[in-house]
């Protein structure tokens, strides 16, 4: 009676500027009535993917139903974050259907599929699936995520450095971990593009899963949502390069949020960020900017020097219009020569929010 009544969970894990964030709101505007919630955990007080899924107005999941968790990592937090949050969401009324957990970036999903035997968890809640989706174009080029070829090339050719790439074990622990793999960013391949990605996935895959390839994210929602796996008890199946470790870390990257005035037009600001990748040891950047004379808020996600934006939803009247992005890149990343590159502001006062 216990796992009839538990309520499915859905784990999407997935690289840098893989697409996760997108794909979860096409899930919420596509969910054929099922009511949904989502735990949004963020590498960092960044606040912008939770900020970008609320944006969505989706009358099946509320912006009650998207709980933001940025104190680090969810497996590491289970008592003081994760069990929280599912008491908030599971005391919903109406309640709810489904829930999507969206993790870091730099997250390793399976010490996240263990804590779900936590006593007080198990009862409650079950991993309908972990997906996992991977950055189809990066993965064509022989990389794991964009726009990273330049900086691993420096390392091999530094012997004072350690040459063993924590990227390289985050996409496989993510892999080895999943039920279904989303191939995400098919409209920017070709035919021997695909096979090349396709290619990268399987070879590490541990075992059988599924791969389904989408464009922007637009995978189907049935196909997503009632996978039935019960991951949580196929743990030992799942086989990752921590596995002997006790506890993990991200101290390999750094995270930190950039503000940003008003801009006067939106050409500028993703000009400045297409080319802040070439400038900087850059693997990702998102949130949002207010655009001069403009009453919608300008969303922008990108990966290396590729940038996607597009005005999501109107600023509301008692709303500052005040952008901010968030910037990931490995670890020893310039925060302050990042921070002059987007906004040109070397002001004390300037430097004082960044470090804020």
């Amino acid at each position: 009676m216990n796992s009839v009544a538990r309520v499915p969970c859905t784990i999407v894990t997935g690289f840098l500027g893989s697409g996760k964030t997108t794909l979860i709101r096409h899930v919420l505007a596509n969910a054929n009535g099922r009511r949904l919630a989502v735990i949004v955990n963020e590498f960092g007080d960044v606040g912008i993917d939770g900020e970008i899924l609320k944006g969505c107005g989706d009358e099946n999941c509320s912006e009650e139903n998207i709980v933001e968790l940025a104190n680090g990592c969810l497996c590491c937090t289970v008592a003081d974050e994760f069990v929280p949050a599912l008491d908030e969401i599971l005391a919903a009324e109406p309640p709810v259907d489904h829930i999507v957990i969206e993790t870091s970036g730099l997250a390793l999903p399976k010490p996240l599929v263990q804590a779900f035997h936590w006593p007080a968890i198990k009862n409650r809640v079950t991993v309908d699936g972990v997906v996992a989706v991977v950055d189809g174009a990066a993965l064509a080029e022989g990389q794991v995520s964009a726009d990273i070829e330049a900086l691993s090339a420096q390392r091999a050719a530094d012997d004072a450095l350690d040459h063993d790439d924590p990227i390289e074990e985050v996409f496989e622990d993510q892999i080895a971990c999943a039920d279904l793999i989303v191939l995400n960013k098919r409209d920017l391949l070709d035919a021997d593009g695909l096979q090349r990605a396709m290619q990268s996935v399987t070879a590490a895959l541990p075992r059988g899963i599924g791969v389904v390839t989408v464009s922007e994210g637009k995978v189907d929602a049935t196909a997503l949502l009632g996978l039935g796996i019960g991951a949580e008890d196929d743990i030992e199946n799942r086989k990752t390069h921590h596995d002997s470790e006790e506890d993990h870390d991200h101290d390999d990257f750094d995270t930190f949020v950039v503000p940003i005035a008003e801009v006067a037009d939106a050409a500028d600001i993703t000009q400045r960020i297409a080319e802040l990748a070439e400038a900087h040891d850059v693997l990702r950047v998102k949130g949002f900017a207010a655009v001069a004379g403009k009453p919608m808020r300008l969303l922008i996600q990108a990966v290396g020097p590729r940038v996607n934006h597009y005005f999501d939803r109107p600023w509301e009247r008692a709303e500052d219009r005040q952008g901010k992005v968030v910037v990931i890149g490995l670890k020893g990343l310039d925060r302050e020569a990042v921070a002059k590159f987007l906004t040109g502001d070397t002001s004390r006062a300037g430097q004082e929010a960044l470090a804020g």
